[in-house]
């Protein structure tokens, strides 16, 4: 694992990767509790006309300069504008740097612009587990609800080639990721049956548990699992299709 700097964190999530503003970090943290850091991404420039008098944005902040989208209101202007995602941290507004801004700030600012005058927004957007992973889905600005939560299509990992949207899985494919998701739960205090079932696949093309833990740790090092949990991971695939461990 690479040791982070502070100003690279944007925000933390409590128990899942995803970019999800109910699992904001808060002040209650248990034993068991799993914290997942949110650092920078891209960078994009966005450019806004104000046809009302509200955005549609909410925005919050880490306490340490950094302001970011925690909500973004259905049939808002910000809403029509593809690319501003929740998540996404505001870094400038007219080439004007607002880092070290309180989000009250931000937003007074917003709120000032004038209606039918053009300006512009600098956001960084998180970097993801999964940049095959949109974040953005067709009915609304919360990433964490993309193609994989159709319940027609699943998002595949290989460890050769890139991902792929395919049908849903099978009897077997559904069964392992039930006990890979319970390995999850066990050894990193998450749950996330997308996840599992990506770990399953990626797990299909895989010879050996060698390969298996390579393939990991090139498409998911940033999680980096433990010897023990890959090991049960690969026992776990292997009893579901009934092949030597």
């Amino acid at each position: 694992m690479h040791p982070l700097s502070l100003p690279q964190i944007m925000f933390c999530t409590l128990n899942t990767h995803r970019v999800d503003m109910q699992k904001l970090l808060g002040g209650q943290i248990g034993l068991e509790d799993f914290i997942f850091a949110h650092i920078r991404g891209e960078t994009k420039e966005v450019e806004v006309t104000k046809t009302e008098d509200a955005l549609g944005l909410t925005i919050t902040d880490n306490g340490a300069g950094c302001a970011f989208i925690k909500r973004i209101k259905e049939g808002s202007i910000i809403n029509r504008i593809p690319i501003v995602c929740v998540g996404d941290t505001i870094e400038a507004i007219n080439d004007q740097t607002i880092v070290g801004c309180r989000h009250y700030e931000v937003a007074k600012m917003l709120r000032e612009m004038p209606k039918a005058q053009p300006f512009t927004m600098r956001l960084v957007q998180p970097k993801r587990a999964f940049d095959m992973i949109s974040q953005r889905t067709r009915n609304s600005k919360i990433p964490s609800e993309g193609k994989v939560a159709s319940g027609k299509e699943t998002l595949r990992l290989r460890s050769k080639g890139s991902a792929t949207m395919e049908e849903a899985p099978s009897e077997f494919e559904e069964e392992a990721a039930a006990k890979v998701d319970d390995l999850l739960e066990s050894y990193m205090g998450i749950r996330d049956v997308e996840l599992a079932s990506s770990m399953v696949e990626m797990a299909k093309e895989c010879q050996d548990p060698e390969d298996f833990a390579r393939g990991l740790d090139l498409l998911l090092g940033e999680f980096a699992f433990p010897e023990e949990f890959v090991a049960e991971v690969w026992t776990a695939i292997c009893e579901a299709k009934g092949l030597p461990k």
